[in-house]
């Protein structure tokens, strides 16, 4: 039978989507890419409410298609609201992320008897890690590997938390043993993820600086790249170990959500705006070609002209050289669910577009800065004009014309011109 995934959401998400399908490969199933399938898998996301809709639209979506087809519903929408994807009807099979590794049975229990399944476990207090492990990372040359999950640090806003549980590492001996294999079959660079992934260690005395410094003396691997970081998990001497780490590409994804303290503190989040500058230039100061992203979230219950002001005086002037920019969404069971002041939508779109466009500016002057300067860049797609795309160790878009097959090797490309915008244009020196 052929099986197709879906996967909304985060690197983990795709992590997990890769672990679940090399699960029903062993048990005889194949995968595919195909619009027809006997089987749908759609890992869901829950961070916003417009995630949750595209859930159910793809829920009903495929079974409306494929109407003989087993359609399975997982992730962390079943996991954070179970019984709104009990009504999901569409699907077959609903189960929770901590119940993922149990889908090739229930999957077969169901072509056994076609009875609906709902399996949806609550994540416990003490739970360990959990999960299969991936050999590859099907249609990338970089692979995205899992070392952390929950989160303990309860956002006013966010309800992962609830869909993800507490923090939980996995053990260094299984990470290094998963990015060896990984190494074997040519992965020359990896992608540490997790929910709270500078979190990493709380839970087993271990310490994130320790599992990046695994990663990073594995032999094969070229470049260790990381997720989304929490910036006051980020002390000197949280940097000072992983500038030790010489594989470390010097691209760090802080999570900012407001330059306005008064936000800040609404959303509970566990720093000011000063603070984050100050880990901002140390980092900049730390590593050379330190480039840093961000998410920006505006909108939030609250926040007033002043404050959205604030957050985007903050931004330009911290200069991020990506931001990620995105409504205020009322997740359902949050704190921030029943603060005063939520705004209409369309003033949270309105500052979206104003953020975007200032977020937008900084960005094309960033990839101007760059014509002239060299780098090592790992090719990764190439289209039918001969041109590849790959991107720089602190993750700058570089698109280059090249004959040959170039996929999963380092080049070296001078930046010659900006295109469009969203990447820079070189050739290979």
């Amino acid at each position: 039978m052929k099986v197709k995934f879906y996967t909304l959401g985060c690197k983990v998400n795709q992590y997990e989507s890769q672990a679940m399908s090399e699960a029903l490969k062993k048990a005889g199933y194949e995968t595919t890419s195909d619009s027809k399938a006997d089987v749908f898998v759609i890992n869901s996301c829950t961070v916003t409410a417009s995630a949750d809709q595209k859930t159910r639209q793809a829920v009903r979506r495929f079974k409306r298609n494929n109407p003989d087809s087993i359609v399975i519903l997982t992730g962390c929408m079943p996991q954070a609201y179970p019984e709104k994807s009990r009504e999901l009807v569409e699907a077959d099979i609903v189960l929770g992320n901590k119940n993922n590794a149990l889908l090739p049975a229930l999957l077969e229990q169901y072509r056994k008897d076609c009875k609906r399944i709902f399996s949806v476990s609550e994540h416990l207090k003490g739970d360990a890690f959990s999960g299969d492990t991936i050999t590859c990372f099907e249609e990338r040359t970089r692979a995205y590997v899992k070392i952390q999950d929950g989160c303990n640090r309860f956002c006013s806003y966010c309800v992962i938390p609830y869909s993800r549980g507490r923090v939980r590492s996995k053990p260094l001996f299984e990470l290094k043993k998963e990015v060896e294999a990984l190494a074997r079959k040519g992965y020359n660079e990896v992608v540490l993820v997790g929910i709270n992934l500078s979190s990493y260690g709380q839970d087993s005395g271990s310490s994130f600086p320790e599992a990046v410094k695994t990663v990073n003396d594995i032999k094969g691997i070229e470049r260790v790249r990381l997720g989304s970081l929490e910036p006051d998990h980020l002390t000197d001497e949280v940097i000072e170990k992983l500038s030790e780490c010489e594989k470390l590409c010097p691209q760090f994804h802080l999570s900012l959500q407001s330059g306005c303290d008064r936000t800040l503190k609404a959303m509970n989040r566990h720093y000011t705006a000063d603070e984050f500058r100050k880990i901002a230039l140390r980092l900049r100061s730390t590593f050379e070609d330190c480039t840093l992203t961000t998410d920006v979230m505006v909108g939030f219950a609250g926040e007033s002209e002043e404050d959205f002001k604030e957050s985007l005086d903050f931004v330009k002037d911290t200069g991020f050289e990506k931001v990620h920019v995105f409504p205020y969404s009322v997740r359902r069971g949050t704190r921030a669910e029943k603060l005063p002041g939520h705004l209409d939508s369309r003033i949270k779109d309105e500052r979206c577009k104003i953020m975007l466009e200032e977020a937008e500016k900084i960005r094309r002057s960033f990839f101007a800065s760059q014509i002239g300067k060299s780098y090592s860049v790992i090719p990764e797609v190439t289209d039918k004009n001969g041109f590849y795309t790959g991107y720089t160790a602190n993750y700058i878009p570089v698109k280059f014309k090249a004959d040959g097959d170039l996929h999963g090797k380092t080049v070296s490309i001078k930046i010659t011109a900006t295109g469009d915008g969203d990447y820079c244009i070189g050739e290979i020196i």
